[in-house]
């Protein structure tokens, strides 16, 4: 069939026109589906001395192998680290040049770990329903539906979810569990908040760690930076920091405050819930060419 530029833009246009044509003038509008108000942890910098009980309380509840570099040994803060298939948490050393009253350096030590977020990406990405947002606040994961497409590890802001490379048979995606069986099964706290001793991790609901960290910036102003990271970060987090250093310059990405599946969702939801639109197009497209194709034949 020989159709000219013209041709060919006439029946682009028609096609084009009966699929805008049967579009609905409505769509839905992206709806958060966070809990109301799950448990949390806030995690305060400043009581934090770097001593990874926590580590070892997460290496303990989730059976974890044993780790390069023991856990007294803190020349591990030799280097930045991230959490990975075999450690859940991780503690990292940082020096801003903030000194103290001898001039003396003084370290900031950060617990990194899964953030759980309110809506999370991971979430949204996961194509077959493998993560799920629990309403206790957990972003639990479930092996069983895992079909190790790995789009959870690109979509996470903080870069978290790890992928067991190691194992050719049954790999596995790992992460923060937020001690989930622990705290829904036997109404604990998750291993790392009940180990830590200087209390610098604060386990309970949301709104109360939220409250707690704004009385704490309130009371001690020439102590806290007034930002409480996680409280929008991403949406919103179940992980919530306070600091008295930049958050920037300990490790904390900078992420937007919208949630990530919020754009991502709207587009999807847009295109696919009219589908049969895009299909409709091609059909007619096809009908019109098939026509064309005919006439010049009988001519």
């Amino acid at each position: 069939m020989n159709l000219d530029r013209r041709g060919f833009l006439k029946i682009v246009g028609i096609g084009a026109s009966a699929a805008v044509a049967g579009v609905p003038k409505t769509s839905h509008a992206w709806q958060s589906k966070a809990p109301s108000d799950p448990y949390g942890c806030l995690v305060d910098l400043t009581r934090c001395v770097g001593c990874r009980k926590c580590e070892l309380a997460c290496n303990e509840v989730n059976h974890l192998p044993e780790p390069s570099v023991r856990f007294d040994d803190l020349r591990v803060f030799d280097r930045a680290r991230r959490p990975d298939e075999k450690a859940y948490t991780v503690v990292n050393r940082y020096h801003t040049g903030k000194r103290d009253d001898r001039d003396q350096l003084v370290p900031t030590f950060v617990k990194v770990q899964c953030m759980h977020c309110q809506d999370p990406a991971c979430v949204s990405a996961c194509i077959v329903g493998a993560l799920t947002k629990k309403e206790n606040g957990a972003v639990h994961y479930d092996v069983n539906k895992c079909i190790g497409c790995r789009y959870c590890m690109v979509a996470c802001p903080f870069e978290i979810p790890a992928y067991e490379y190691s194992d050719p048979w049954t790999p596995k995606v790992q992460k923060c569990t937020f001690c989930y069986e622990r705290i829904v099964k036997e109404g604990g706290k998750p291993g790392c908040a009940a180990a830590c001793p200087m209390e610098a991790i604060t386990f309970g609901k949301r709104s109360t760690l939220l409250q707690m960290a704004h009385r704490r910036i309130a009371e001690n102003p020439s102590k806290y930076l007034d930002h409480v990271y996680g409280e929008t970060e991403a949406g919103g987090t179940s992980w919530l920091y306070l600091s008295n250093v930049d958050f920037a310059a300990v490790g904390f990405p900078t992420v937007p405050d919208q949630p990530m599946p919020k754009l991502s969702e709207t587009v999807q939801h847009t295109f696919y819930s009219y589908l049969w639109s895009p299909a409709l197009l091609y059909a007619a497209l096809a009908g019109i060419m098939w026509r064309q194709s005919r006439k010049e034949k009988e001519a």
